[in-house]
């Protein structure tokens, strides 16, 4: 309704046509709470987005769109703390509909006055911007990618060039030797030199190896199947594979894992996992050493630690284990045979399996390495207190 003023001939908008004009605002939340922040009004925008029906939500509390986190973090009472002091509060967050669902929106709140300017209530405006923040969310995803492959390539093509090209180069320059003075070599020297040149190619074969694994993580498309793993199991399997190798130094393996772990992870890429950093704790053990893996819970998530009483590492070589710079890798090439690019493939079938690695160490006191993959939630019952199952 709009009351006309003859005198001046002019139209004056009443109350009714405010109101009319907020509740046609389809796309913007907007309603008032009173001072004792409970919901007074609700136009058709609020019902739109947030699914309640003006009656079901008129009198109730001001964080009824707000997330739980948000209610305990105290961010309703910011809102109108900061709207009261300065005459308005912006912000941009995660709201609550009736079915617990969440949006992503702009909002503003400032203090509703009467006549006399005194304060009544506030008044709340949002509006739904999630698609936009999606948009902008996903930008920032392929920009990331688009500078970890970019970091990836580079690594790659370092090593070829550095950590392969100078091994070869001295097989070549060993070879020439050989050659050059095939009649006049010892043989004794001969069979040193032929020995040097077998175990540097095989290095080098193994090193390839890593690198082909390694760099196929970001390019090559192969099979990923996650499933639900039993950790115990997996793990029997690469100390069986391992034994062997174990027992050249007269190690023994000893398993602290629950019978019911369960981890989910592309089961090949687990394997792969394990056998790394098992065979990584096998060449620095000491003659005689144990190698304990366990695992315990942490909230969604099962850590898995290797732990060795070997070499260990200096901080510098450890701080920098598993990023892809060409230093820390020819320094781990040089003393690991290979253990910086396996640790590298370790760390990038992680990241692909939604997990983490991290490593404690010191120099002379031995390593442990901590690894991290998501689980599908256990009842509590079925996680007891880890207890020692078999020592292999």
């Amino acid at each position: 309704m709009v009351a006309t003023n003859t005198h001046k001939n002019q139209y004056i908008p009443t109350t009714e046509f405010y109101s009319h004009i907020i509740d046609s605002l389809q796309e913007y939340s907007i309603f008032t709470v009173d001072n004792n922040l409970k919901i007074k009004s609700w136009n058709s925008g609020s019902k739109h987005l947030f699914q309640y029906n003006t009656d079901e939500i008129i009198g109730k509390p001001f964080d009824t769109i707000f997330t739980p986190t948000d209610i305990r973090a105290g961010i309703p009472a910011h809102e109108i703390a900061v709207a009261s002091k300065s005459g308005k509060s912006m912000d941009i967050r995660w709201h609550r509909r009736k079915d617990g669902s969440t949006f992503y929106a702009d909002g503003l709140v400032f203090p509703l006055k009467n006549e006399n300017d005194e304060k009544i209530g506030f008044v709340k405006i949002l509006k739904d911007i999630t698609a936009k923040k999606e948009a902008e969310d996903a930008i920032k995803k392929y920009a990331k990618e688009l500078e970890e492959l970019n970091l990836h390539k580079d690594s790659v093509l370092a090593i070829l060039s550095h950590d392969l090209r100078s091994p070869l180069a001295s097989i070549i320059q060993g070879a020439e030797y050989l050659l050059d003075n095939y009649d006049t070599v010892e043989p004794d020297l001969a069979k040193e030199l032929l020995n040097e040149f077998h175990q540097a190619t095989v290095n080098e074969l193994k090193m390839l190896d890593y690198l082909v694994k390694w760099a196929s993580i970001k390019y090559a498309s192969d099979v990923f199947m996650p499933a639900q793993i039993n950790l115990a199991h997996h793990v029997e399997k690469v100390c069986d594979i391992l034994k062997e190798s174990a027992n050249c130094k007269n190690l023994k393996f000893k398993s602290i894992i629950h019978p019911k772990t369960l981890v989910f992870a592309d089961g090949k890429m687990l394997f792969s996992i394990i056998q790394n950093i098992l065979s990584n704790a096998i060449k620095h053990s000491y003659e005689g050493d144990e190698i304990i893996i366990s695992a315990s819970k942490k909230n969604d998530n099962v850590v898995i630690v290797i732990k060795d009483n070997g070499a260990g590492m200096e901080d510098e070589i450890k701080d920098k284990l598993f990023v892809p710079h060409l230093k820390t890798i020819a320094k781990t090439l040089q003393t690991n045979e290979g253990a910086g690019i396996g640790l590298l493939l370790v760390k990038g079938l992680l990241e692909k399996n939604r997990g983490d690695i991290w490593v404690e160490s010191s120099k002379g006191k031995g390593s442990s390495f901590y690894i991290e993959l998501p689980c599908e939630e256990q009842k509590k019952d079925e996680w007891l207190s880890t207890v020692e199952l078999e020592t292999f």
